[in-house]
């Protein structure tokens, strides 16, 4: 059979997929830039047919588009999304009950759902077949171990999603079905930067050494790093999110990976989300690689990186170290993502580090103002990463190391970056607390 003949006899229309999905369902799917989004446009047309909720799972409900199954009430029983990471679409209506956090480090995150679990769908988006009968799944990298295992695996075939090399390739064997959408890829541009963000970005940065390795994250503070980053020389880039600040870093020449040990010469990531340009500039692009997170964000592997340098951002720290990223008390915000894989391996790497970079204070919308440094955590909130792994802290106030630091010089250091008008409250809990 030619490859035309394999692609015309797997090919279906929307509709007839949608007959095919069981009732009481475990759908799995593609995230971000590749999220199948004809498929979840209309999936609440299924509702009525339901007699047990059908479970999605992975990136669904955080993209543009607001979709019924999601967002309106009348499907809320009869679809559940279970979520390993929150966004504002997910923070939006967890009060409705239609979203539940999968807490995971991210490295094990595909494995240890597994384990326990089992898709009966597995949607996958991938660009056109080339003549070999691959397509890519372009943004991000498709679970082999998902597609083995599932009874019925389908790829919305989509001529946006671009090619980008490493583990994204989807061979037309290893799908059942293929239905064609025309979908535009979700982009977004970097938003502005503020003199704090600035200050931040320069504080970092002069922790960071020339041919260093370095992770970061996505936002104001990462992308102002990353600017500041704009006068060193031979970084490399290891990470799970390629993010518009890191082409930029490419494309200026400052991040050649000339001095990496693993993937020399080489861009590594997990998943690529962020601007147009930088679709662009992945497309195609050899010098762009990315892995599963299992590979990638694995502590062990990322180790190995030349003066590897996690930088991570966080809601609230408290006077030892303790990093609050997820939640803001009980209430989730976000996930643990990456965070501990990086900072992990950093802390394993000769001449590594693992650094936390946060603004130290946030101002509410009635103008009250909060320090984001705590004497002690928020009640409930989660510790998303352990003081143990803490090289530096560091604000637009200047950096705390923390590294080797008993608790009394750990308190000092962080009251030294905290905002002025908040140093003597927590000097003062400090002491109460027997701090030292």
């Amino acid at each position: 059979m030619t490859l035309q003949e394999k692609i015309n006899a797997k090919t279906i229309t929307m509709e007839e997929l949608y007959t095919k999905i069981p009732d009481g369902a475990v759908i799995g799917s593609s995230g971000g830039g590749a999220e199948p989004r004809s498929f979840y446009r209309n999936l609440h047309t299924i509702a009525d047919r339901l007699t047990k909720p059908v479970v999605l799972h992975g990136g669904v409900g955080g993209g543009a588009e607001k979709y019924p199954y999601f967002w309106d009430d009348a499907y809320k029983d009869k679809f559940v999304t279970w979520s390993g990471f929150y966004g504002p679409t997910q923070r939006e209506n967890h009060a409705r009950g239609v979203v539940s956090h999968v807490p995971t480090h991210l490295h094990a995150s595909s494995d240890r759902w597994l384990d326990e679990y089992s898709y009966d769908v597995y949607l996958l988006g991938g660009c056109p077949f080339n003549r070999h009968g691959y397509s890519f799944n372009g943004l991000g990298t498709p679970s082999y171990r998902a597609i083995k295992n599932t009874p019925l695996v389908v790829l919305l075939l989509n001529p946006n999603i671009p090619i980008v090399y490493g583990e994204t390739e989807i061979h037309i064997d290893m799908v059942d079905y293929i239905v064609e959408e025309n979908s535009p890829i979700n982009t977004f541009e970097p938003g502005p930067l503020t003199d704090v963000d600035r200050t931040i970005g320069e504080n970092v940065a002069s922790l960071v050494e020339d041919g260093s390795t370095i992770q970061l994250g996505i936002g104001a503070i990462p992308d102002a790093v990353a600017q500041a980053f704009l006068v060193k020389k031979d970084l490399g880039i290891h990470t799970e999110m390629v993010t518009s600040s890191m082409a930029d870093l490419v494309l200026a020449g400052v991040a050649n990976g000339s001095k990496k040990t693993i993937f020399p010469n080489r861009l590594i990531g997990g998943f690529v989300s962020g601007s147009q340009k930088l679709v662009d500039f992945v497309t195609e692009n050899p010098s762009v690689h990315l892995y599963p997170f299992s590979f990638v964000n694995n502590p062990w592997l990322i180790c190995q990186n030349y003066k590897m340098c996690s930088i991570n951002t966080c809601i609230e720290v408290d006077l030892t170290g303790q990093i609050a990223s997820e939640t803001i008390g009980p209430r989730q915000f976000s996930g643990t993502g990456g965070q501990n894989d990086t900072a992990e391996g950093a802390i394993h790497c000769p001449g590594g580090k693992s650094i936390i970079a946060f603004a130290s204070a946030v101002t509410k919308k009635d103008g009250t103002r909060l320090s984001k440094i705590k004497s002690m955590l928020t009640p409930g909130s989660v510790v998303t990463m352990s003081r143990n792994n803490i090289d530096f802290i560091v604000t637009e106030y200047g950096i705390a190391p923390m590294k080797a630091r008993t608790v009394r010089q750990r308190v000092e250091n962080m009251i030294a970056i905290a905002h002025p008008d908040f140093r003597d409250e927590l000097r003062e809990q400090a002491k109460q607390l027997m701090l030292w």
